[in-house]
């Protein structure tokens, strides 16, 4: 273990064919390119197209200790999506601004949720929470099979939980598949 339940940007979350690297101000145009494509970003808060503003964001973002900004990327460096770990609640992490691009591997929801999930554990997070869109369909049934429950809605978002046993559970039925080292964390 890493820490205790707190966030803690490493330089680096290895899996088996993915990557995690924290987000810079250099990443702004591929975030926003993602964010603002019009099908990718159907089920995510709006965002403006101003390059400008997402590298002011990542600036923030750099000294904020809040949360933790991932580039997912291939294992030769190449980005293929993002993922944002927030809102700590005790010992549950938040997570989402989940996107990945059209080039991203086969195996990519799976071996990329594994990971956060790995990841956190080390971090000493127990929980998750975290809220989809209630027309993301697709999404919400992943998630389903990975263990979440159902919490609550709002509005717009559906809320769920993936308790510490949903977790443990996960990880031991894909891990031999798609994360058989387990998340490899270089702070």
């Amino acid at each position: 273990m890493i820490a205790g339940s707190t966030f803690r940007k490493p330089q680096l979350v290895r899996g088996k064919q993915l990557q995690f690297r924290d987000a810079t101000v250099a990443d702004a145009e591929f975030i926003l390119g993602l964010r603002t494509d019009e099908k990718k970003g159907r089920y995510l808060s709006a965002t403006t197209a101003d390059v400008d503003t997402q590298r002011g964001w990542l600036t923030s973002y750099a000294s904020d200790d809040s949360q933790v900004y991932f580039i997912i990327c291939a294992l030769d460096g190449t980005p293929v999506g993002t993922v944002r770990l927030y809102d700590q609640q005790d010992d549950s992490f938040c997570w989402g601004s989940w996107i990945k691009s059209d080039t991203a591997p086969r195996g990519f929801g799976v071996e990329s949720t594994l990971m956060i999930y790995d990841f956190a554990l080390q971090l000493g997070f127990r929980r998750s929470h975290f809220d989809v869109r209630q027309q993301n369909v697709s999404v919400i049934q992943f998630h389903e099979r990975m263990g979440a429950t159902r919490t609550g809605e709002t509005e717009l978002d559906y809320l769920f939980e993936m308790s510490n046993d949903a977790i443990v559970n996960a990880l031991g039925k894909f891990r031999s598949s798609y994360l058989p080292d387990g998340a490899i964390v270089t702070m």
